[in-house]
């Protein structure tokens, strides 16, 4: 039965080749179908089109970068392309009234370097977040100011901490705001480090009210280098670390587009340990504008005619030093492109705070190519211009255009050792 079957089924699979192969069928599968008919005159021997003028060129360039290929050396060698971009942030506003301009474009400003204009190659107007540095001079010199300014009628720390107070709960929100407090005396000492946590916020203020200043001394110029470079200086106290001391980089480190610094102090220097021209040097090169709120001002108003022309036998600032302190807080704010605002009576806080925030917040963005490389540590004078109504004319005697007035070449790091 199985020899039948195999029988069966090999002439079963013969007969199907044969009919695949040999039938009507499989021989039309077998054949090319025909292709489409031709387009055109219908002519069979139709000849090619010539080639149009844009598809020689298009050949001729094809064959030129594949033989540039075929011809390449292989360089490994990384070129680095050193760039000298400048960045200056500005601020317009009316002489008179103080109002902010807006909505001004690339083509309302000029820049010019030691007075020579440049080419503006960055522009931008953003609507970015802040990220600031409050810097309270908190010693007893600062709550003394206070108590007699007041006439006694609150604690005199309250004029120090008052400003960072409102500033912190105004004008600082999350997600994108940051502030860091820093607070000095003998050192800077930092309250917290760079946050938008409204309780970590809360927190900083109300350490500085239940406490009480521990030292007369105001080493103002020291706080400000801290607070723009960084350095060792006591760990944060409301981090609760057993650590004592800790690294701290400065504002200059921060990667963001609206930096300042808001200084609350008398502007009086006792012993820092660095001098006047010092700290000139450092705010100059960092580029960080520094607006700042004068608080001995108004005790030096109420009480200059009781005062000495120089300091006392108990150290009582005499009428030079506040005169000195005034003039060292206009320099650091004018050389910086912040702004200093001496506070004669208590009920101008609000504004000058306002103004402060303002002022960060509608910043003009501009830059420049400075071109070739310079020599390290080399300053230049910048000015920066505007025309308002698109005139070609610059509008200086309406308008002020706040920036910072020097830029100094960066000097190059050194490389590490190897060990």
């Amino acid at each position: 039965m199985k020899s039948i079957l195999r029988s069966f089924t090999a002439s079963f699979i013969s007969s199907v080749i044969f009919l695949s192969v040999f039938s009507p069928v499989g021989l039309a599968q077998s054949r090319p179908q025909k292709p489409d008919a031709p387009k055109g005159n219908n002519k069979s021997n139709q000849r090619p089109a010539p080639k149009t003028e844009e598809e020689v060129k298009k050949e001729v360039e094809q064959r030129r970068i594949e033989e540039e290929e075929k011809n390449a050396v292989v360089d490994n060698e990384i070129l680095k392309v050193d760039t000298n971009i400048v960045n200056v942030d500005a601020v317009v506003f009316n002489k008179k009234t103080g109002q902010i301009i807006t909505g001004l474009k690339k083509e309302n400003f000029a820049v010019f370097e030691n007075g020579i204009k440049q080419e503006v190659t960055n522009f931008a107007t953003p609507e970015a977040p802040i990220t600031v540095s409050l810097v309270v001079e908190y010693s007893k010199w600062s709550e003394l100011f206070g108590l007699y300014g007041n006439g006694g009628f609150e604690a005199g720390k309250l004029e120090v901490v008052r400003p960072v107070a409102y500033f912190l709960s105004k004008f600082i929100k999350a997600p994108d705001d940051y502030a860091s407090v820093i607070a000095f005396d003998l050192r800077p000492t930092t309250i917290t480090d760079f946050t938008n946590d409204p309780n970590r916020l809360r927190q900083t203020v109300d350490l500085l009210l239940r406490n009480n200043p521990a030292f007369r001394e105001n080493n103002l110029f020291d706080a400000i280098k801290f607070a723009l470079v960084g350095g060792k200086g006591d760990s944060v106290v409301l981090e609760n670390t057993k650590e004592r001391t800790a690294q701290f980089g400065g504002m200059v480190d921060v990667k963001a587009k609206r930096r300042a610094i808001i200084l609350v102090a008398s502007g009086i220097d006792t012993f820092s340990k660095i001098n006047y021209d010092e700290v000139r040097k450092i705010i100059q090169n960092s580029g960080i504008p520094i607006y700042i709120i004068s608080t001995g001002n108004l005790f030096y108003k109420k009480y200059e005619d009781r005062l000495g022309a120089t300091d006392s036998i108990s150290g009582m600032p005499g009428r030079l030093t506040f005169l000195q302190a005034q003039n060292a807080m206009n320099t650091f704010a004018k050389e910086s492109g912040g702004m200093h605002y001496a506070m004669t009576f208590e009920g101008e806080l609000p504004s000058y705070l306002q103004s402060i925030n303002a002022l960060l917040r509608n910043q003009y963005s501009i830059a420049y190519d400075a071109g070739e490389k310079r020599e390290a540590g080399k300053k230049f004078k910048l000015e920066v211009k505007v025309d308002v109504d698109g005139d070609g004319q610059y509008e200086d005697k309406q308008y002020v255009v706040q920036h910072r007035p020097f830029y100094t070449t960066p000097k190059e790091k050194e490389p590490k050792n190897k060990k």
